[in-house]
């Protein structure tokens, strides 16, 4: 990447729904205005001016409109897109054959979880108006639309067994010609957090080795039924957080942690659990891969890969122990899945603080995840200061505390940056960590 703040280095996507962040390659962008932050802050065009209304007077607040460029800034094949979530999408949660998921389930048994205690048995309501949804797509001139199946409201039980639900499969077909047709191209996410609670409940899903050839035939399934359209496929959305989520903190479904973290997890292991479920992530996302390049991919003429999550992170202090802390952050987040996928195994410094808790790869497995993707996804929402933090005085293990990293996001009582937008800074070098040292 140059040294520049060219339009090729950054930029954002918004939802039509919600303001939702996230970093993927095209809007009508009639003028879009970078500062020294690198935030997309304005878009000035009528139709693109209503989503972010919100956002659109700190410009001239914090003097952030020195940098500007339209659209012939960027090259011809650069995207924009919007994206977005089966469960925070489309409702229809009780409707038309779809089994529920672990997300049914965490925010109907745990309502406080979600600030207003709302849950996705309506959300936005997609599922019954997808056609007005793309519309706005349209007309705010993206490109691209990301969305995510949801595994339950095609394979109600999980499993091929337990049948395929032919409205399901049929709405995704409409969603996606409906896309076509207004000259948008789909990206389709496999997994978004969305786990069929028919699996977890047969072997606490990710947790067996189980999930993996489920997921397999899951994918498989999609391929078949949308590869002739769809030809950017990702199979898991974030990987880390649902590792983090739903196994250290609880926070996410299902809501497993030990119960020194918090006292609403009824069972859980907050020091072993989430490594192995981002292992078998891993492998499932690997299996799929196989499959869609071994069968599909000469025919289809598609593409797959994985998106990530990464908050960049820098040193507190300049000295060796903050440096040491950063590098270990950045492991533990990015490169727990970014060295296996490139690598074929875990970064040194979580094997060395993990010890027997982290799964182990056989021969057979690295062979097919190294490698195992045509490109990766970057979902960036904030930067944080590393310093070092001391190992828990008791015995109490967690992913949490496994890097002895501390993270803040202020130094001195000066904060890291604008709260809400991320800083460019941070995305360029995380980008260019991502070229030179993964």
């Amino acid at each position: 990447m140059r040294s520049t703040h060219s339009c090729e280095n950054l930029t954002w996507y918004k939802s039509a729904h919600d303001f939702e962040w996230g970093p993927v390659k095209k809007s009508p962008l009639n003028h879009v205005t970078l500062g020294p932050w690198g935030s997309v802050l304005k878009i000035c065009g009528p139709k693109g001016e209503r989503f972010v209304k919100d956002l659109c007077s700190c410009c001239d607040e914090l003097d952030l409109c020195k940098l500007s460029f339209n659209r012939s800034s960027f090259r011809k094949d650069f995207l924009f897109g919007a994206a977005s979530s089966a469960y925070q999408y489309e409702g229809a949660a009780n409707e038309s054959g779809r089994g529920p998921s672990i997300w049914d389930t965490f925010t109907h048994k745990y309502p406080g979880k979600i600030r207003d205690g709302s849950n996705g048995d309506v959300a936005d309501d997609s599922y019954h108006l997808y056609k007005q949804d793309v519309g706005l797509v349209k007309d705010i001139g993206f490109d691209a639309y990301r969305f995510s199946i949801s595994w339950s409201r095609v394979l109600p039980k999980g499993k091929l067994s337990g049948g395929v639900n032919r409205e399901g499969i049929q709405y995704y077909n409409n969603l996606i010609n409906e896309l076509l047709s207004k000259g948008i191209k789909p990206f389709a996410t496999l997994f978004h957090w969305d786990l069929p609670q028919a699996l977890e409940d047969a072997y606490s899903g990710f947790l067996s080795p189980l999930i993996v050839n489920d997921f397999q035939d899951y994918a498989e399934l999609c391929f078949k039924e949308f590869g002739d359209r769809v030809k950017d496929w990702i199979t898991f959305n974030e990987p880390w957080t649902f590792s983090h989520g739903g196994y250290t903190t609880g926070a996410h479904a299902p809501g497993r942690c030990s119960s020194w973290v918090e006292n609403n997890c009824s069972t859980g292991d907050s020091g072993r659990e989430p490594y192995i479920v981002a292992h078998h992530q891993l492998l499932a996302h690997a299996a799929a891969v196989k499959l869609y390049r071994e069968i599909y991919k000469e025919s289809q003429k598609g593409i797959i890969g994985i998106t990530l999550v990464v908050n960049w992170i820098v040193p507190y202090s300049d000295n060796r122990t903050s440096k040491a802390a950063t590098q270990r952050a950045i492991d533990f987040m990015l490169g727990w899945f970014m060295d296996p996928l490139t690598h074929g195994s875990y970064p040194s410094t979580m094997k060395s603080r993990v010890g027997v808790r982290m799964p182990d790869f056989t021969e057979e497995q690295i062979h097919m995840v190294n490698g195992s993707f045509d490109f990766i996804g970057l979902n960036y929402y904030t930067a944080n200061y590393a310093a070092y933090a001391p190992p828990p005085k008791d015995d109490r293990k967690s992913y949490d505390t496994d890097a002895n990293v501390l993270l803040t996001t202020e130094r001195n009582g000066v904060p890291i940056g604008p709260q809400v937008r991320p800083l460019s800074y941070t995305i360029y070098i995380g980008v260019n960590y991502m070229r030179d040292d993964v």
